[in-house]
């Protein structure tokens, strides 16, 4: 499991089935190595005959479990946001990035089940049982080892994590350029979010992948997500349809985000997106705090 409201949903997920909850971190070996993960994983799984394994359905998550199934010989069911305890279980997954769910059944005497991330809320933090990982540690096989993070690339632009932003700003096909997101950084800044961009604009080179939105990019929720000149195709949206309130700025009211969207303005975003700073600016300088007294020696100057 995983750090994060991805892992608490995966240990809610899994304390529907009753009985303990053990749990195995991510990061239990440093630098970040999948199969030794999936070896301990294996070793903690058969030690306390658990009865499923489960994990959040984050990238790393995902990777370890497949590499846990395939090491096990058991099947593998990922993203899901329903499982039901049995000699059979039931499973609903999430598929085509969100677009559909699948309801099948999953012949397994011990269930490796990934969880959709974003997909349920979690009213209760689960208390898991941490597993002392320390002797399967010291028993794993150095080719566990060979595929293993060598270096963490800090993205090319600090401020707040795209995956964890409040607000997010994004644009697409319709900002035109890299230099036309100038209007779409000011917006962000202004309301402490975080810029994030359409696949398009990944391919044309305007923004690195780190800001891509999407099933091949990066999946979000924040409180609000702000699109600009994107169309809204079913992968962009399977990155932010977690979003709490979505604001779609186009100029073509037939685009299909205007349909998934809370708020929608049909228009040109190089109008009304520094339209929307100017008035931030404006209300934030109508609230700003007066100035104090002049010190002594500058009154009546």
């Amino acid at each position: 499991m995983e750090d994060g409201e991805a892992s608490l949903q995966a240990l809610t997920l899994a304390r529907t089935w009753g009985g303990p909850l053990h749990a195995v971190h991510a990061d239990a070996v440093e630098p970040f190595a999948p199969d030794a993960i999936a070896a301990i994983l294996q070793r903690s799984a058969d030690d306390l005959s658990v009865s499923a394994v489960f994990a959040a359905g984050t990238d790393r998550g995902n990777d370890i479990m497949a590499r846990l199934a395939a090491r096990a010989g058991l099947p593998f069911a990922s993203n899901c946001i329903a499982a039901t305890p049995g000699d059979v279980v039931g499973v609903v997954r999430s598929r085509w990035g969100g677009s559909l769910l699948e309801t099948a059944a999953l012949h397994s005497p011990r269930p490796v089940i990934t969880v959709a991330p974003y997909t349920f809320r979690v009213t209760e933090r689960p208390a898991p049982i941490e597993v002392d990982v320390k002797r399967f540690i010291d028993e794993l096989d150095p080719r566990d080892l060979t595929v293993r993070v060598s270096e963490h690339v800090a993205p090319p632009t600090g401020g707040v994590s795209l995956a964890e932003a409040k607000v997010v700003v994004s644009g697409g096909r319709g900002v035109g350029s890299k230099e036309g997101f100038a209007i779409i950084e000011e917006l962000a800044g202004l309301l402490g979010g975080a810029v994030g961009c359409s696949r398009v604009v990944t391919s044309a080179g305007w923004r690195p992948h780190s800001d891509q939105v999407g099933q091949t990019g990066t999946k979000i929720a924040p409180e609000l997500y702000i699109a600009c000149g994107i169309s809204g195709a079913t992968q962009h949206m399977a990155g932010c349809r977690a979003a709490k309130r979505i604001l779609a700025i186009n100029s073509d009211p037939e685009a299909p985000i205007m349909t998934n969207a809370d708020y929608a303005v049909v228009g040109d975003l190089k109008e009304i997106v520094p339209a929307i700073s100017a008035e931030l600016r404006a209300a934030r300088a109508a609230h700003a705090p007066l100035p104090g007294p002049l010190p002594e020696g500058e009154r009546g100057q």
